[in-house]
């Protein structure tokens, strides 16, 4: 079955969550490190073809009155790359406070939070997923 694949998309790392196959859960999958050679694309298509992925959401930075900035213009410039690229219906997702929220969560189960943003994009990457999956519902 199709998984959702959630994205928090960042200049310097891209987090990742999947569903799983009845689209109920989130959870983290991977970080991607941005690269000049651009290889965090092919890993991404990797990874669509291998989770199965017919659906991506990608969080979108509003501002907290609700307005555009810089980084929602880049995550607009990557949502129009990333669809071209896969050719799978691309949706947003409001991400504000998901990272406020993640780096709560991981400080909660004890994970340092300060060298690991790693973590803290994948773990808000899974937040906003879920959150859109319990919006459908």
């Amino acid at each position: 079955m199709p998984r959702i694949l959630g994205i928090d998309y960042g200049e310097k790392r891209i987090g990742l969550a999947v569903s799983d196959p009845m689209a109920i859960i989130a959870q983290p999958f991977e970080t991607l490190v941005q690269d000049r050679q651009g290889s965090w694309r092919r890993r991404l298509e990797e990874i669509i073809e291998q989770q199965e992925v017919d659906t991506i959401v990608v969080g979108y930075p509003l501002t907290m009155k609700g307005g555009h900035s810089q980084q929602t213009d880049r995550v607009d410039v990557f949502i129009s790359a990333l669809k071209e690229q896969t050719g799978l219906p691309v949706h947003t997702y409001d991400e504000r406070l998901t990272s406020v929220a993640a780096r709560r969560s991981l400080v909660a189960m004890g994970v340092r939070t300060g060298h690991n943003k790693a973590a803290v994009d994948r773990t808000a990457a899974a937040i906003m997923l879920q959150d859109y999956l319990d919006s459908r519902s």
